[in-house]
């Protein structure tokens, strides 16, 4: 989810807000209703972890009214995630985006469900940063002529800009600004404009990376966690020359999104990292200091987080997975309370 700037108290605070299963919502948090938004594409692969996914609204949004959407795209058997971008158009009978285009592709596309990462954040530079996982395949985190399994760094209009660290490779390779990462989930800058990644780990070992510039993360050569079928990972200890995570998590967190507070709501959290928890049922709260991290505190919500978001007034919202077959909720918190929206 994502609120439309300029939409705060006393005005209707709006924000966007998407479904796996291929829908996007309008949905007026003050008042709970809520509006289809039409003109998302329709060639949306759901399966396993694929769908729809990120919603982010341009920096210029005010003028050029833009919003970029992330989904898993089909092609036969193959899939693979997708960035594309569209103008929102309101004050009419229902909302819709036009001029929808694709701006980004994962390379090559694979079969499989798992791993798609598609986050999108907007840098202090204006660049569009995409998470692009490693979808499952493990190898093409280290390949430099793919884009699975990396931080991607494009212009606005999908575009390579020339001083990214590999840009001398040409084709997809120039896209990267981190390589070697497995499962992205969680992206955003810090108030210092540092650029930090939560990412899921194989069996054990979920991380938090501060992610530089031409950095490799070592994946899948180096894990804190092991894979799934019992086999060995060697410790990001053994391998100096690549990049180490500043927190693991054994048990794991399952980090689904994160975001730098900046409210009055909780003062006590401003600059602190809120990272969204599946498996850790909650928000995970980490103070952060230069390129250093520590974990200082977990918040019990007893679901699964699939999103935390601030509002326009410091206030902070979290969206549920399905649970029981019963849709997840859209919560606001408040000091010393939770309430439904």
């Amino acid at each position: 989810m994502t609120f439309l700037p300029g939409s705060g108290r006393p005005l209707t605070s709006q924000a966007l807000v998407t479904e796996k299963a291929g829908k996007l919502w309008l949905v007026d948090v003050a008042s709970g209703q809520r509006q289809e938004v039409m003109g998302v594409p329709t060639n949306i692969r759901v399966e396993g972890q694929g769908g729809l996914g990120d919603v982010v609204v341009a920096p210029d949004f005010a003028g050029s009214q833009r919003v970029y959407l992330s989904y898993v795209e089909p092609e036969g058997e193959l899939s693979g995630a997708v960035v594309g971008t569209g103008r929102l158009i309101l004050g009419q009978e229902a909302p819709r985006l036009e001029d929808f285009r694709v701006i980004w592709r994962q390379q090559p596309k694979v079969t499989g469900g798992g791993h798609f990462s598609h986050r999108i954040a907007f840098g202090p530079d204006g660049k569009l940063y995409i998470s692009s996982g490693e979808r499952q395949k493990f190898d093409p985190a280290q390949d430099p002529n793919a884009n699975l399994g990396r931080i991607v760094r494009l212009n606005a209009d999908g575009t390579v800009p020339g001083d990214n660290p590999w840009s001398s490779r040409g084709g997809v390779g120039a896209q990267a600004w981190t390589m070697g990462n497995r499962n992205v989930l969680g992206l955003a800058f810090g108030p210092d404009g540092r650029l930090w990644g939560a990412e899921m780990g194989p069996a054990g070992g979920d991380e938090l990376n501060h992610l530089e510039r031409g950095s490799n993360y070592g994946y899948p050569i180096v894990s804190d966690g092991d894979h799934y079928d019992g086999r060995v990972i060697p410790d990001h200890s053994t391998r100096p020359e690549f990049n180490g995570p500043e927190i693991v998590w054994t048990p794991v967190i399952s980090p689904s999104s994160m975001i730098f507070y900046s409210g009055d709501d909780f003062p006590a959290w401003r600059g602190n990292a809120l990272i969204g928890g599946l498996s850790a049922q909650g928000i995970v709260r980490v103070a952060i200091d230069g390129n250093t991290a520590r974990e200082v505190e977990r918040l019990p919500m007893s679901a699964r987080i699939r999103e935390v978001e601030q509002g326009p007034d410091g206030e902070l919202y979290v969206l549920e997975d399905e649970r029981d077959g019963s849709q997840g909720r859209l919560l606001r918190l408040t000091p010393g309370a939770q309430t439904r929206r």
